[in-house]
């Protein structure tokens, strides 16, 4: 059954920080300007690509037929200037012709323009959402390791802002590459075409034009980089302070926190500002280019016609063509952030997926049947530790037969919730072995383990939905009658009746509007739907009152009955009616034995339950 602490965004009480919020691995950076190199980062592309060829091939027709429709309407009026007007020929009806002929290219132009962004939005936007698709499922294969280095925010970002900028593309870049640079080569042919000679003086400026872009570019993605750094701090500390808002009323730290903001949101208004003035300035350089290429096209053209040695429709051809001449180049310009910005997210997006999960299924794992399964556990001498060099579990050997209650306390970093990561297999032992039933779970396929272990949080993770949906997980298969039978059954029946809409009653996220006493109702209900043989509690009950204490290990044991159950608990309440106790210290079992064992050793344990019964009297006091 899927695992809540896959979700959770709290820190296990030991070595484990899931999803805590270090900093990306710098491998995970990607920073534009960094030797990246365009072909390695699109060329990933081509596997996506592919499945859309034909799709391109007709773009690029429509693209081809859309780019020769508009570029052939200042050659109609050359047409009917020269072979027409200036000759004085008053063939009305050819004038009507041409008229026609010229609405035909307008009404041509504006269909395949259509038609190549409709083309060019289906295949992007599958290409972007089968990427995303494929990332989120490569994120969720990912083992607990990674979710302890890397925070979810990062990742959150790969998912929605990189794969938008992926978006944005072939939105805008790539159609951009595609018309604007057929345009310029068609424009360039028909320049020379109506005048090889004025064309070449034209073609002087083309250096200029790349001596200004190249200027331009440096100081753009300076400008680009610093207003996305603004924003990306800006919206770093909203989140922090929409977090934490509790805390800085408490404190009274409003207007700090006003003045902070004020700071942040100036320098992003600034950086913003640069980078407009910026973009304003290099458009209007490539206009006042572009109106000093027309009056030089005039002033030669003007001479050439005046001497006779030019067609007056051949000069209007040609001016009108060097106006469209800089607007294909300009548009191409503007879309070298979007450029730089999608190549970085290619980088990263590609960086994810060439990172390979620790814990994989063997190539051949052992076929198990699930209702056969007996529920024994056993941990045979096993080491472990999260990072190299600082050891958590040392040398532990524990067996828990088949319908056994274990019960687990001990201090803050014991090694007591990274045990139960190793038998839920979201870290794999460094020596030694777990079995269940005999098998190592390693052997075991991941997924069929998952539905063998019922894993109840400190926090129950509860989705947006009804309370049908959360109960059985979105999972179809089971019934709504089953639903009901389970919260009858764990004593959830109760409140949700009270609720307005009943078992269809729509949940927030994370379950807002719930206690955490009902929330984890729900999550025991979970357990009875899926029917795993194993159960797991890890300081389920921390949070809670004592009198839904008291209705949560009802639940507790109407749900561990004929199920082998490890109990993690500080308040010792919980686990008094355990089979055994293990006492954990420092990653190894100190003491063991039922509760009162455990007090006759007058031990580590003793203090324990001496220190909790002293927390209880302060607070009944």
């Amino acid at each position: 059954m899927p695992k809540e602490s896959e979700t959770k965004n709290e820190p296990h009480k030991d070595a484990v920080k899931t999803h805590t919020d270090h900093r990306m691995d710098s491998s995970m950076e990607v920073e534009p300007g960094s030797g990246l190199k365009y072909r390695s980062a699109f060329g990933a592309l081509l596997p996506y690509v592919k499945p859309h060829r034909m799709t391109f091939l007709l773009l690029f027709g429509c693209i081809f037929l859309a780019v020769c429709a508009e570029l052939l309407q200042p050659y109609l009026f050359k047409i009917v200037i020269d072979d027409h007007l200036m000759i004085g020929n008053t063939d009305f009806s050819f004038l009507i012709m041409m008229c026609m002929f010229y609405l035909g290219l307008s009404l041509m132009n504006l269909t395949f323009s259509y038609l190549q962004n409709n083309l060019l939005q289906k295949a992007g936007q599958s290409i972007v959402g089968r990427i995303r698709k494929d990332l989120f499922q490569h994120i969720s294969k990912q083992s607990m390791s990674y979710f302890d280095r890397v925070p979810s925010g990062s990742l959150i970002t790969h998912v929605s802002s990189d794969t938008e900028a992926l978006n944005q593309f072939f939105n805008q870049v790539l159609l951009s590459l595609l018309r604007d640079g057929m345009t310029l080569i068609f424009i360039i042919l028909l320049m020379f075409q109506l005048d090889a000679t004025l064309t070449l003086y034209c073609l002087v400026l083309l250096p200029i034009i790349a001596l200004i872009a190249i200027s331009f570019r440096s100081y753009m993605r300076k400008t680009y980089q610093l207003a996305r750094t603004s924003l990306s701090r800006l919206i770093s500390f909203v989140a922090e302070n929409l977090a934490g808002m509790n805390l800085i009323q408490a404190f009274h730290q409003e207007k700090e926190q006003q003045a902070q903001f004020t700071d942040r949101n100036k320098s992003y208004l600034s950086a913003n500002l640069r980078e407009i003035r910026t973009n304003v300035l290099f458009n209007r350089s490539f206009d006042i280019l572009g109106n000093l290429s027309v009056a030089f096209v005039v002033w030669v053209g003007g001479n050439l016609v005046l001497d006779k040695n030019m067609e007056f429709g051949v000069l209007f051809a040609f001016i009108t063509y060097i106006r469209m001449f800089f607007q294909p180049i300009n548009t191409i310009t503007q879309q070298w952030n979007i450029l730089q910005s999608a190549t970085v997210s290619i980088h990263r997006i590609w960086s994810i997926f060439s990172i390979t999960p620790e814990v994989v299924d063997v190539s051949k794992p052992k076929e198990i049947n699930l209702d056969e399964v007996q529920g024994q556990v056993d941990f045979n001498h096993i080491q472990f530790a999260y990072q190299d060099g600082l050891p958590v579990i040392h040398d532990l050997d524990l067996h828990i037969q088949p319908g056994e209650m274990i019960g687990i306390v001990g201090t803050t970093g014991a090694g007591k919730s990274s045990l139960i990561s190793l038998l839920c297999r979201f870290y794999d032992v460094r020596k030694g072995s777990v079995t269940i039933d005999g098998v190592d779970v390693r052997n075991i396929r991941q997924s069929s383990l998952h539905r063998l272990i019922g894993l109840v949080q400190q926090e129950p993770y509860l989705y947006s939905g009804t309370i049908v949906d959360n109960v059985r997980m979105f999972d179809e298969s089971i019934s709504r009658e089953a639903v009901i039978r389970a919260c009858e059954f764990v004593g959830a029946d109760q409140l949700i009746g009270r609720l307005k809409d009943g078992y269809e009653t729509r949940l927030s996220e994370r379950g807002s509007g719930l206690s955490a006493g009902e929330r984890q109702l729900i999550s025991f209900a979970r357990i009875i739907v899926f029917q795993p043989k194993i159960l797991i509690l890890d300081e389920a009950t921390a949070n809670l009152d004592s009198h839904t204490e008291q209705l949560i290990q009802a639940a507790l044991l109407v749900v561990s009955e004929g199920r082998t159950s490890m109990v993690i608990a500080h308040r010792l309440s919980t686990i008094m009616q355990a089979d055994r106790i293990l006492v954990m210290r420092e990653g190894a079992i100190v003491e063991e034995g039922t509760h009162t064992e455990l007090l006759e050793l007058a031990g580590y344990y003793e203090q324990l339950y001496l220190h909790s019964q002293g927390q209880t009297m302060n607070e009944a006091g």
